[in-house]
Formats: structure tokens, sequence, C-alpha cells
């Protein structure tokens, strides 16, 4: 138990066992060069990065994650594929079967619910465009200025 609280990067085997089957299948590799890090490997860098915060660029390499630009891309391609809509989908099935979901703390954000109407129209914005805005820093009468010359 010890492990996990000090390290949750790490993916377990039961949340292994739900994520592997949602990833999409690598395809031909184009040109050579490292070996690809594993799909696992890769998630835990990335949870490696969400966890602490820090930049991509600053993944140790010593954890064994790949570098940080893969674990990115990673995360960039299993999102435009829907990956973590599916596991939250996954997730939430399984909690359902097991009873443990707790809807009495839910809450609705109303900055994701759509305005069924919309606010007053603005008035147009006045145009400067054609008027020279006043100097602030000299002027056309001789008055102003500081120095005179007799």
């Amino acid at each position: 138990m010890g492990k996990r609280e000090s390290r949750p990067w790490i993916v377990s085997d039961e949340l292994w066992s739900l994520i592997e089957p949602l990833l999409p299948k690598p395809g031909p590799k184009l040109v050579e060069g490292r070996p690809r890090i594993p799909d696992r490997q890769a998630l835990s860098g990335i949870l490696f990065v969400l966890h602490t915060g820090i930049q991509w660029e600053y993944l140790p390499q010593e954890l064994g994650f790949g570098s940080g630009m893969t674990c990115w891309r990673r995360l960039a391609a299993w999102n435009e594929a829907g990956v973590w809509d599916e596991l939250h989908l996954v997730l939430l099935k399984k909690l359902r079967a097991a009873k443990k979901l707790d809807w009495s703390r839910a809450v609705i954000d109303s900055s994701h619910v759509r305005a069924a109407r919309r606010g007053p129209k603005a008035g147009p914005a006045r145009s400067t465009a054609h008027d020279r805005a006043a100097s602030t820093t000299s002027s056309p009468t001789g008055r102003a200025s500081r120095s005179r010359c007799r």
C-alpha cells in the first residue's frame, strides 16, 4: 500500500486491463530509430507529468517512461482517438455495476450548460479610424513651448 501512495503514476494491473483494449494499435514504423516505448510506460510518464506538474521536456529519462515529447505525442494521439471518453464510460459502468456511484455529491457546472438565449446585443463600437487623436506630447501653438528663443 505504501508504494502505491508514494508513486501514483504507476499503473496498476487492474487499471491497465481496462485501458489497454481502448488504445489504438500502433501503425507500421515509417522511419528507423529508437524502439517504440510500450504504451504502459508512456501512460506512466503521462501520469508522472500530470501528477508532478513538471514540463514535458523535463521528464526524467532515468524513470524509463521515454522522453517527454514521446509521452506528449502519445497523450495527443490517445486524446484524438477518444480513449479518455471511452475510459470514462468503462469506469462509470464498472462503478455502477459495483453500486459504488454516489450521485448525492454530483454537481452540474453551469459554465458547461449552453445558454437558451443570447444576452442583449451591444451597441456598435466607436470608430477612430478617420479622426486623428489629440497629441499629448506637443501642441501646435507657440505658447505650449517651454523654452523661448528671442
